[in-house]
């Protein structure tokens, strides 16, 4: 199947085609995780390894086959990131959560994220966790889903519990800022974890929000938003507007995930003077 940039898209079905060349991305990035990756740094001060080129190198081809009239912008390729924003386009990060890949702490904190952007919105994404091996897929109007091993769920945002809600806040990027909106939500139970997993527990209903108070670039969230949107969630910006995709530079403002608990919550915001 050959998408052209202005055919009709069934999201769900370019999901589960990009599903094999994903799952192979994540076993290179296993391989290297497995035997320790030396690590460099990007102009912008932050770590790129051998698994994020080699992940790279599987993924764009194969978006490219999938769909090659449809620009892509990925995380690794620079030159991509000065091309004029167009209605539809792919953001890709080989590898989320590069910190978390190099504690190699057994933790599995880091994924594998395609998103695909028509119109400014996520409208479908795509993350795998390889060493979780939890893969995670989603499309606007058809759901949201998680595949463990072989097996298939259809996942959804749950109703807060009653004992409070829960919030997934970053390992290596938290900061003041967050634990203040934490604590005037009254919110005390957090899980820390990195990468776009953040978004995928809430779309699975094992968390009810995520304040991102730090930077981030899109193709940080573009896919896992597409899953959280999907499976019922939503992502406002610290004014309350749904957040959108192809703004300069490609960089998010702050902003807070959450599932199907009220709104309201998120209104009490701390300040942010970054």
């Amino acid at each position: 199947m050959a998408i052209e940039s202005d055919s009709i898209i069934d999201y769900l079905s370019l999901a589960r085609e990009l599903e094999k060349p994903v799952r192979e991305a994540g076993q290179a990035i296993l391989d290297i995780y497995y035997q320790g990756s030396a690590v460099q740094i990007k102009d912008d001060g932050s770590p790129v390894t051998k698994a994020d080129l080699a992940s790279e190198a599987i993924l764009l081809p194969a978006i490219s086959v999938a769909a090659p009239s449809i620009q892509i912008v990925s995380e690794e390729n620079a030159t991509s990131h000065g091309l004029a924003v167009t209605d539809r386009f792919f953001l890709v990060d080989p590898l989320d959560g590069t910190k978390e890949f190099l504690k190699a702490d057994n933790k599995g904190a880091f994924t594998v994220n395609i998103g695909l952007v028509e119109g400014g919105m996520p409208v479908m994404g795509i993350v795998y966790a390889p060493a979780l091996d939890r893969l995670f897929f989603g499309a606007w109007e058809s759901g949201a889903f998680e595949m463990f091993g072989n097996v298939c769920r259809k996942i959804e945002v749950r109703k807060p519990p009653a004992e409070g809600w829960t919030a997934v806040a970053s390992a290596s990027h938290r900061d003041k800022a967050t634990n203040d909106w934490l604590q005037a939500q009254g919110i005390g139970n957090t899980i820390a974890i990195g990468s776009s997993l953040k978004f995928c527990l809430i779309a699975a209903g094992e968390a009810d929000a995520y304040p991102r108070y730090g930077p981030t670039m899109e193709w940080d969230t573009a896919a896992a938003d597409a899953i959280l949107r999907a499976a019922g969630g939503r992502v406002l910006t610290a004014d309350g507007q749904v957040l959108g995709y192809g703004k300069p530079g490609y960089r998010n403002t702050s902003f807070f995930a959450y599932g199907s608990g009220s709104p309201s919550l998120l209104q009490k915001q701390v300040p942010y003077d970054h």
